[in-house]
């Protein structure tokens, strides 16, 4: 894992971190990028060998995710990794057949999967959502027929592959399903999105008019999609919280290298009391922070999951998000002018913070699914 962990310091440093400027200025970064992380073995990360992964602890496949935050940009972790929202509903509840068609290539680099959960009308009210699929016969085959719309899909102008959550039943939660949907489908189209952060990462509007799919490709049973659909959301929380603890620390970083070379008034910037301080307080959060986020991550790896464990991983990700926004703030404020400017990962990680605060579900939302959990 050691030769592993290096092979993929070199990657972020040579590859990305020369780049990542560029593409955030061209609003995305190159297709081949996939392929390259594939062929590392980057993308296959915690996943099964059966379908082309390298099997690993939660622990080093995070540690490894850190190593690509190093490089300063959420929206280059949310497109180049939205395999790992976009993937775990169709390994965990998915056929053999349907995961064999879709995964190893995705984890290869050669094709691009996203998750298609939110509509305009709603992001976390999953229970409530509107696109609707039909079962129909065609051919003497079962297929899907699927109309509506979804917003804010990370990688949804690029995906090769959508994992779309949809309606076949009765309103609520029990009317829920998942089904695969290729983006090449007749009747899907995409509108891409303009953001305050996370440039070159694609985000879009995507448009179901009478979209078919072959009924095989439905994940798991009919009905049963809201139960996957808050599974993958406790992973999707938990990885934001570590890229926020990742982003947290780039922030320090800067800052401190900033406060170390800085002169004013005769002296280094860190000199001053007050920067100092602030210095010394981002350290503090993020160094509480991290240690939060070690011991859940421990107590996953142990198979500890109850409804506290729950519970933490939405405070957790609130805590990370939190964080964030302090050591961004700060390091701004540090950096003075340069931080208003773009081209430092501050000045980037500072348009991306609330974006950290909101995907995944909001912090309001956080708090109360904790609460439920908690059974207070």
């Amino acid at each position: 894992m050691d030769d592993f962990f290096r092979s993929v310091e070199r990657f972020v440093n040579e590859q990305i971190k020369p780049n990542v400027n560029d593409w955030d200025e061209a609003g995305e970064f190159p297709r081949e990028l996939y392929k390259q992380a594939g062929d590392l073995g980057l993308l296959g990360l915690g996943y099964p060998e059966e379908v082309g992964g390298f099997e690993c602890t939660l622990a080093d496949r995070l540690k490894l995710s850190n190593l690509v935050c190093s490089a300063g940009s959420g929206g280059l972790l949310a497109g180049l990794f939205s395999h790992n929202i976009g993937l775990p509903p169709l390994l965990n509840h998915g056929s053999e057949e349907l995961i064999q068609m879709i995964a190893p290539a995705v984890l290869k680099g050669e094709a691009i999967s996203a998750l298609a959960i939110t509509e305009p009308s709603g992001g976390s009210d999953v229970a409530n959502l509107k696109t609707k699929a039909e079962l129909f016969q065609k051919d003497g085959v079962a297929h899907y027929r699927i109309n509506g719309e979804k917003v804010f899909i990370t990688s949804g102008v690029r995906a090769d592959w959508l994992t779309v959550a949809v309606r076949t039943g009765e309103p609520g939660a029990r009317g829920v399903s998942m089904m695969m949907v290729p983006g090449n489908a007749k009747g899907l189209t995409r509108s891409p999105l303009k953001k305050t952060g996370w440039w070159m990462s694609d985000t879009a509007s995507i448009y179901f008019d009478n979209v078919e799919v072959p009924a095989s490709h439905l994940v798991g049973k009919e009905g049963k999609g809201f139960r996957i659909v808050m599974e993958n959301f406790n992973t999707e929380r938990l990885m934001l919280a570590g890229a926020c603890v990742g982003f947290s620390r780039v922030c320090l970083n800067e800052a401190l290298d900033w406060a170390q070379n800085r002169q004013t008034f005769g002296k280094r910037l860190l000199d001053h009391q007050v920067i100092a301080h602030k210095l010394a307080d981002m350290r503090m959060k993020i160094r509480a922070t991290e240690a939060w986020f070690d011991e859940t991550i421990a107590r996953i790896d142990k198979g500890e999951i109850n409804e506290e464990l729950i519970a933490d991983i939405c405070l957790l990700k609130n805590q990370s998000t939190q964080t964030l926004q302090h050591c961004a703030n700060e390091a701004v404020q540090i950096l003075g002018g340069m931080g208003f400017m773009r081209g430092s990962s501050t000045e980037r990680i500072y348009r991306e913070v609330k974006v950290m605060c909101i995907g995944g579900g909001a912090e309001e939302i956080m708090k109360e699914l904790a609460i439920r959990q908690l059974a207070w």
